[in-house]
């Protein structure tokens, strides 16, 4: 078989780049995008083989267009399309202003949009292709002060299951990952937050975070990125959502 090209979004550190490093270690050619180029490179760099490192604003149609020609020109056409770009920001819902609310939409949904837009017409023309939406469990859940982000990524769940219904059948899968809390920047910051208005310290409010899984711990970006890889591998799975939230073993997620 051909080596299959991969291009993941936000894959410069936390579940990007353990997504990036995994199929890279799995014998694909990876682009690792994102919009810091320090990250990309440091990723690139660490998953080896030729990885092509993107600067890439997954808001911007443009910056979309010159990564995907630089990736294709550089690598190939491309075969898996990892959407793993997206911000997690709270706020009282009484304060959560048009503009935030537009933040997380244009990330975390307008995004994997237009890169779904961009490469799978290709995928369907060679009928094979894998779309991996990383969602969350705030996409099949609710939870409170962070209602643009839970709308964004329950909108990106039902992206996900529209569109594998439209390809069902042509060699193309599009599912989405949803881990719970996972051991990331995202979950640090959200910690410091957590001090300042606690005065908890820092490994208390990490552990309150990790309670809130149902597990009871954080996800570990590799779970992710084996379950990523599970998912390019097979041919079947179409238009589900992987649970990760610390209970399953060997973190082998739930589909639901």
């Amino acid at each position: 078989m051909a080596t299959r090209v991969a291009l993941v979004t936000g894959g410069g550190r936390g579940i990007g780049r353990a997504i990036a490093l995994r199929l890279a270690a799995d014998s694909l050619a990876v682009a690792v995008a994102a919009r810091t180029r320090q990250q990309v490179e440091d990723t690139a760099r660490a998953a080896g083989g030729g990885a092509l490192p993107l600067v890439l604003d997954v808001t911007d149609a443009a910056s979309i267009a010159a990564a995907i020609e630089r990736t294709t020109r550089e690598l190939g056409p491309i075969d898996v399309l990892v959407n793993n770009a997206g911000i997690a920001e709270s706020a009282p819902f009484a304060k959560t202003e048009p503009e935030f609310w537009d933040r997380h939409f244009a990330v975390n949904v307008r995004g994997p949009y237009l890169m779904a837009r961009a490469v799978v017409p290709g995928m369907l023309q060679r009928r094979w292709g894998r779309v991996i939406n990383v969602a969350s469990l705030a996409g099949l859940v609710g939870s409170p002060y962070v209602t643009a982000y839970t709308a964004s990524k329950h909108a990106l769940v039902g992206f996900t299951r529209a569109l594998a219904t439209e390809v069902s059948g042509r060699g193309v899968t599009v599912n989405a990952l949803c881990p719970g809390f996972t051991a990331t920047d995202i979950v640090w910051s959200g910690a410091r937050n957590i001090v300042t208005k606690t005065g908890k310290s820092f490994d208390d409010a990490v552990k309150a975070l990790a309670e809130l899984n149902p597990g009871r711990r954080l996800i570990e970006p590799d779970e992710v990125a084996d379950a990523a890889a599970r998912l390019v591998a097979d041919d079947t799975t179409n238009g589900e959502t992987v649970v990760l939230d610390g209970t399953a073993p060997a973190a082998k997620g739930v589909m639901r």
